[in-house]
């Protein structure tokens, strides 16, 4: 599945890159995993994880600063996202990932019911997790910035 929602994701972004691929998308939705991914989207999880993310789509899209409230130092038990927290933001519950590359050292500090302050640049939703997930630019506790994001040269 994990490979699915890459395409998908790949395919949204060549959407926007090209309006003439929308028959792309058309294709993958027509396909097991694309049909997977609906009803999974159509079900109350999926509901759930997209009303989330669209809660705080608007801020991430206006650059905005949100705040939130660690609710724990480890990602759900399975997950694949290499090294995250759980955060509230707003009365709902977030995975916020750093990736696997993330040096661990640098939010050593954090603990449960640190309040954080988050600049992300994406959130996404899988049907693998009951949580939107966001991948953030930086955070900062208090004045103190604890992770900013690498930008990688050459690339997106």
């Amino acid at each position: 599945m994990k490979k699915s929602i890459l395409a998908f994701i790949l395919v949204s972004v060549s959407l926007f890159a090209n309006p003439a691929n929308k028959t792309a998308l058309k294709t993958w939705r027509d396909s097991p995993d694309g049909i997977q991914f609906t009803k999974w989207e159509a079900s109350p999880a999926g509901k759930k994880v997209h009303a989330g993310a669209v809660k705080i789509n608007r801020a991430i899209r206006g650059n905005a600063s949100l705040v939130g409230v660690v609710t724990a130092l480890t990602l759900p038990e399975g997950s694949r996202l290499g090294f995250g927290i759980m955060v509230n933001i707003q009365g709902e519950e977030y995975i916020l990932t750093f990736g696997s590359e993330m040096d661990q050292d640098a939010l050593q500090n954090l603990q449960v019911n640190d309040q954080i302050t988050i600049k992300s640049h994406h959130v996404s939703k899988a049907p693998k997790y009951a949580f939107a997930i966001l991948s953030p630019t930086y955070v900062k506790q208090g004045s103190k910035l604890v992770y900013k994001r690498v930008q990688y040269k050459g690339g997106c």
